[in-house]
């Protein structure tokens, strides 16, 4: 067995490679599958129709999610790595508070406080219980990109790794939604994520080159979709 900085116990030999795509994986289970990005009330209100549309409207998620929660991301990373408890409070507080719609807020909260909880009981890092009990204390929301920086810190991996993770999962949780609203083909939606993966690289530089105090996600129209689906009388997901 060998250890992190942040005394995780990791399996002699262990791939980062492994254990990225094992908490990046669209199956881990943290929630995300009952969300849908705001993409059922796109549906809904006819703003996304087929697949052409459906490309336009993940971008624009995947961008808004970029320079919004990818800040808060690196720089949470950058805090927990080394041993930060406080600023990771300040940060996560930071994402919570540019959440306009409740159903975002949610979202974050549920899946975050998931993922802690996950983090702990596999890894078993110091850092991850301590961020676990920060949560549950109610001292902390608990954002899911704050808990992600933090399990791949524990973990020594790159806060590179975490932002693609999470860039990843923005972009598959809207397009694993779309193969159960509306008409379109696993191979659009692969030929989408393909597409949208290329712009990854570019995406993190610009994020980690900005100020946690400048983050944001300028995207009005999810806005008022979200605040749409709240009113919703029939829906297939709280988001």
């Amino acid at each position: 067995m060998t250890k992190t900085e942040s005394g995780a116990a990791l399996p002699a030999g262990g791939s980062p490679l492994a254990r990225a795509l094992q908490f990046g994986d669209s199956v881990f289970p943290v929630g995300g599958f009952a969300f849908s990005g705001g993409l059922e009330s796109a549906i809904q209100k006819r703003v996304v129709t087929d697949a052409a549309t459906l490309h336009a409207y993940t971008r624009t998620a995947v961008e808004q999610a970029a320079m919004g929660d990818g800040v808060a991301l690196f720089w949470a990373h950058r805090a927990a790595a080394a041993g930060e408890l406080a600023e990771l409070v300040r940060i996560d507080q930071c994402v919570y508070a540019r959440k306009l719609s409740g159903e975002t807020r949610t979202m974050t909260v549920r899946m975050g406080k998931k993922f802690a909880e996950m983090g702990a009981e596999v890894i078993g890092a110091p850092l991850l219980a301590t961020w676990r009990e920060t949560i549950e204390a109610g001292d902390t929301p608990g954002c899911y990109p704050v808990s992600l920086a933090v399990n791949f810190a524990a973990q020594g991996l790159t806060a590179r790794d975490a932002f693609v993770v999470h860039q990843y999962g923005v972009a598959s949780m809207i397009l694993s939604a779309a193969l159960r609203l509306m008409k379109v083909s696993h191979v659009d939606t692969q030929r989408i994520l393909y597409r949208l993966d290329a712009g990854a690289d570019a995406a993190y530089e610009a994020a980690a080159a900005t100020r946690l105090a400048d983050m944001a996600g300028f995207a009005p129209l999810a806005e008022v979709l979200a605040a749409v689906h709240v009113k919703a009388h029939v829906r297939l997901f709280m988001n």
